[in-house]
């Protein structure tokens, strides 16, 4: 293993006004955002799709430092025989795989889910990095409910992520450490920061026991923030102090970085919280965006799976990237939005 190599790689993933492109979703995710904009999931609309994504020159070479590519992307070429890959490589950006194999019912526990895929992915990992991939990516799911997470839930997935994460640098490949506290319930923030907390507490305890490197690896957490059936939503300054509040708690100094996922939240929520965090001072660490839905939405709905909407979509995408970038440096203000619009 390479640690200094892996530090870089790192640190670039997290670079000031840059972000995480998630791509990665699952064939049945897809298929659900592309049913909503009345375009067939087949593989060719799918390539296209995100060869349109690929090729936004503004996007991808000044905002995007990184992009989650699925099982299937990974190994496509681009219409004109480029692998989609090598377009990544050549905006600037780093080409990165998603890993896990979905989840599983967890026995014992009614509710709650274990992710699964740890069975040979040494030589998975080994055919991501020949064919471009530098980091990987790998989900927990923890659901906020009655009774719920159980204590078994945390542990199992916090010891498959570092059992996920040793693995990766072993194979010298960047792990995201994806442990995802829902917001899909109707718990307030504080609920919200008290689960989380003992979800990086474990998570971090895993990835020593199985000597992660954490120079070598970035996190991607939820922020603390109400549920979505929650009567009283936080504020977006309570997010933002709440939420540095956590991190500033439970992660090392040593992390290069922490890019967050979106979860959920409307695309302006997740650009509008970013933004306020880097308004609270100096941070130990990168923080930065690692967002799926909240960069692809307005792109999605611009390109509707015609040729001719192509360059509406990469417009759309870039716009989004931008503001994402800005709120990377603390510098979004929502007036932008509306120029924009």
């Amino acid at each position: 293993m390479n640690l200094t190599e892996l530090n870089r790689v790192a640190t670039a993933m997290v670079a000031s006004g840059k972000g995480i492109l998630a791509a990665d979703e699952s064939s049945g995710t897809i298929k659900k955002r592309f049913d909503a904009i009345g375009v067939e999931s087949t593989e060719s609309n799918r390539r296209d799709y995100r060869e349109m994504l690929f090729r936004s020159k503004e996007a991808m070479s000044q905002y995007i430092s990184g992009v989650i590519l699925y099982d299937e992307t990974i190994w496509q070429d681009a219409k004109d025989g480029t692998p989609l890959v090598r377009l990544i490589e050549q905006s600037g950006a780093i080409p990165g795989i998603k890993v896990d194999e979905g989840t599983q019912a967890l026995p014992m526990c009614p509710g709650e889910l274990v992710t699964v895929g740890l069975d040979r992915l040494a030589e998975r990992l080994k055919k991501y990095y020949e064919r471009g991939a530098r980091f990987a990516k790998w989900r927990a799911v923890i659901d906020i409910g009655s009774g719920i997470p159980s204590m078994t839930a945390i542990s199992v997935n916090a010891h498959a992520l570092a059992r996920y994460a040793a693995l990766c640098q072993a194979a010298q490949i960047v792990p995201i450490v994806e442990p995802e506290v829902l917001m899909d319930g109707d718990h307030d923030i504080d609920r919200c920061y008290e689960v989380t907390q003992r979800v990086l507490n474990k998570t971090f305890q895993e990835l020593r026991v199985q000597r992660v490197a954490l120079e070598g690896m970035v996190l991607k957490p939820n922020m603390a923030i109400s549920g979505k059936k929650c009567v009283r939503q936080a504020s977006v300054e309570e997010v933002a102090e709440k939420t540095i509040r956590l991190l500033k708690a439970c992660v090392p100094a040593a992390v290069p970085g922490i890019a967050f996922l979106s979860g959920g939240q409307s695309d302006e929520e997740a650009t509008a919280h970013l933004n306020a965090m880097h308004k609270l001072g100096p941070l130990p660490w990168g923080l930065t965006f690692s967002y799926g839905r909240a960069l692809q939405a307005a792109p999605q709905k611009a390109w509707a799976g015609k040729a001719e909407n192509v360059a509406a979509g990469q417009t759309a995408f870039s716009h989004r990237a931008r503001m994402n970038g800005l709120a990377s440096r603390g510098e979004w203000q929502s007036s932008l939005e509306q120029k924009a619009a």
